[in-house]
């Protein structure tokens, strides 16, 4: 060997990597029936016992069913509430959109339809009450983004949920916006179904469940299952559609755009997925506002999400490795999908991973509660609070004029159109408690 010593201080270096590039290779369970569920002690992880303890007290009080956590596969946390077990059942509500996506790249992967396609080309002409030609641009990737163009909020007796033509009515162009619409969404089942010959139930089990242990079933357009064959489904999408070295989703540009922003109307949503870490997101509902910030602040900026009605939810932490489901009735403000709910656990959960508080010293909070100017006439920079995920201006009846996510530092509050006068600055928990009041004077 010509360099001895070059090699020598090569190997030595690659023995002494930091322990956190060597990623530990992810576990997959074995089906319910052959084997049992390793698990992982949360002490062994440095997780801090208080605050999980915390964690579980709070999502007790949540109206919780179940609640589990991964790690690299492994379960860390597992606890049932009630008289809910491991073997009860519960509904995915939009959770199940997720799934739906996973199922329609595995669909295009057989070349059974396109995500180009029309949705007529399966579903025929006619499916919506559009004119023809507007109808003819809908594709399926229009379904998967939230961007068919057909209206959200459809005359009585119709509703988001309506699939019957005569409640999808044309209000813009395919891909001209994004608003959260589940009846071109459930759809999507149709078009799986119409183009493998095979009942929605059939394709996902012979495609998907059976092969990485899951058991669940498709009733009205609705998933139900376990709670862990949520968290099978969650792992699958940490593995990045790979199962214990079966490859279930190999087309991984479909798997890149699913979890990434599909649209430019709405950067924190992907294919029926939603993503942390965007500079601004939509929700569901008619207002079409869009708010600064990412999704849930208090979440890992790479966080993907299945977010279901009453707080179903499936979230998945690449960088982390972790997969963290719950289930359970409504436990945050009533929403479709995001609730304040979704802030508030990773409050708890992300204490009890690093060992930190939960919650700020008060005297602390006071004195992070600045913004500057006052009196302000176009805008007002507020200063970040710990525990703050949102900002709110109330005028002097108590109605609130504006409200926005906080910045990690610094947030832009504009006081465009706003009458002069005074005003209450509020910063918000994630829960929406108010921590802390200030006046501020627009002229």
């Amino acid at each position: 060997m010509k360099h001895p010593i070059l090699f020598l201080t090569l190997v030595l270096a690659l023995a002494t990597l930091p322990a956190r590039a060597q990623q530990p290779t992810l576990y997959f369970p074995p089906n319910a029936a052959t084997g049992t569920w390793a698990t992982t002690p949360p002490q062994s992880l440095g997780w801090c016992q208080p605050q999980l303890d915390s964690l579980l007290a709070f999502l007790g009080r949540k109206q919780t069913k179940s609640f589990i956590v991964l790690q690299n596969g492994r379960i860390v946390v597992e606890r049932y509430y009630g008289t809910y077990t491991q073997d009860s059942v519960w509904y995915w509500a939009s959770a199940g959109k997720s799934l739906t996506a996973t199922l329609v790249g595995i669909a295009q992967q057989e070349g059974l339809l396109r995500l180009s396609d029309s949705t007529s080309r399966t579903l025929g002409r006619g499916w919506t009450s559009a004119p023809a030609a507007k109808e003819k641009l809908i594709t399926v990737r229009n379904q998967l983004t939230m961007t068919t163009g057909l209206d959200d909020t459809p005359p009585t007796p119709c509703d988001n949920e309506s699939t019957a033509a005569a409640c999808l009515l044309y209000q813009a162009d395919a891909g001209t916006r994004w608003a959260y619409h589940t009846g071109p969404y459930r759809l999507l089942q149709d078009v799986i179904a119409s183009a493998s010959g095979l009942t929605i139930n059939q394709y996902t089990n012979q495609r998907l469940t059976s092969r990485i242990g899951m058991d669940g079933r498709w009733v009205n357009n609705v998933y139900y299952s376990r709670a862990r064959d949520m968290a099978r489904f969650g792992l699958l999408t940490l593995a990045r559609g790979t199962w214990n070295g079966t490859v279930i989703l190999r087309d991984t540009a479909y798997f890149r755009q699913m979890t990434t922003p599909s649209q430019p109307f709405n950067r924190s949503y992907g294919y029926l997925w939603w993503l942390n870490g965007q500079t601004s997101y939509k929700l569901p509902g008619p207002q079409q506002t869009t708010f600064s910030g990412p999704l849930v602040p208090t979440a890992p900026a790479d966080l993907i999400a299945a977010l279901g009605k009453n707080d179903q939810k499936i979230y998945v932490v690449p960088s982390l490795r972790l997969v963290v489901v719950r289930q359970g009735k409504e436990a945050g403000d009533v929403r479709l999908a995001l609730s304040s709910f979704d802030a508030e656990l990773w409050r708890y959960l992300m204490a009890a991973i690093q060992c930190r508080p939960l919650a700020a010293d008060k005297a602390v909070v006071e004195s992070a509660a600045q913004f500057h100017p006052n009196p302000a006439t176009n805008s007002v920079t507020v200063a970040s609070v710990p525990g703050t995920v949102r900002l709110r201006l109330l005028d002097v009846t108590g109605r609130v004029v504006r409200q926005q996510v906080a910045a990690t530092t610094e947030t832009s509050v504009s006081l465009t159109g706003l009458p002069n006068g005074l005003y209450l600055l509020q910063w918000l928990a994630p829960e929406g408690r108010v921590l802390v009041t200030r006046r501020l004077v627009v002229r």
